[in-house]
């Protein structure tokens, strides 16, 4: 029994989806993985239900009817883990943009007990991005600027959607009051732990665009997040 699992939302990524897992489970460091699939038409579900055959009492399912963001995706994973007693829970994408040899390197700092959760960080001293044009990299360097200055927070990477947390920060960040669904989510759960008093190590990562499939971005996930910043400010997350 493993008491780290990685979260992943998926919504079609077919192509993507086999090629991870094996990766993931092929890793000397031993993952449970939790997909929460949102009703992808491409067959991602039941490929994940087939490969449930070949890696039993590791690899897990949750399908929900309708593709409803990023963020709820999260939030019903992590309430999954927590409910099932995983100590360390990990987010990241499905489509190799997040490279799983770095998982283990998420975990150290945590296990060392200097942080309570880490980032894999595309702009902290070693970090990289690889294979996105140079106005996608410019906006996702200045949009984690301005939540910076906003926030007032020190953390270079503050979209990043590849983080690992000990079980403690899930339970004390009051998921249900989390409203965003898109890069917002992400900004916001790092916010809330911090001003929750939770210590963070950002890890340098390579962040590769992804080879297969379509991304998710879009102009409503950028808006939610220019403008979710200042109801940040307003939450109270104790």
């Amino acid at each position: 029994m493993s008491d780290q699992l990685i979260v992943i939302p998926t919504y079609n990524e077919i192509e993507n989806i086999e090629n991870m897992l094996r990766k993931v489970f092929s890793l000397k460091e031993s993952f449970h993985v939790l997909i929460v699939d949102d009703n992808s038409p491409d067959g991602t579900a039941q490929k994940v239900e087939e490969l449930q055959n070949e890696f039993p009492n590791k690899l897990f399912i949750e399908k929900r009817n309708v593709k409803n963001g990023l963020g709820t995706a999260y939030i019903h994973g992590f309430k999954w883990a927590l409910s099932r007693r995983y100590l360390h829970i990990f987010e990241m994408d499905c489509d190799f943009s997040h490279n799983p040899d770095d998982l283990s390197r998420l975990l150290a700092p945590i296990k060392a007990k200097q942080a309570d959760f880490t980032i894999g960080s595309r702009y902290c001293k070693g970090g990289k991005v690889k294979n996105w044009p140079w106005d996608r990299i410019l906006m996702s360097y200045f949009a984690s600027m301005y939540v910076r200055i906003i926030l007032w927070i020190s953390i270079k990477d503050t979209t990043a959607g590849f983080k690992c947390y000990h079980r403690n920060v899930l339970e004390k960040i009051p998921l249900e009051q989390i409203p965003f669904k898109g890069y917002a989510f992400q900004i916001c759960m790092k916010y809330a732990a911090l001003k929750l008093g939770f210590k963070f190590v950002e890890v340098p990562i390579t962040f590769i665009d992804r080879e297969y499939g379509q991304s998710k971005m879009s102009k409503g996930i950028f808006k939610e997040a220019l403008f979710g910043v200042w109801k940040m400010k307003r939450m109270n997350f104790k």
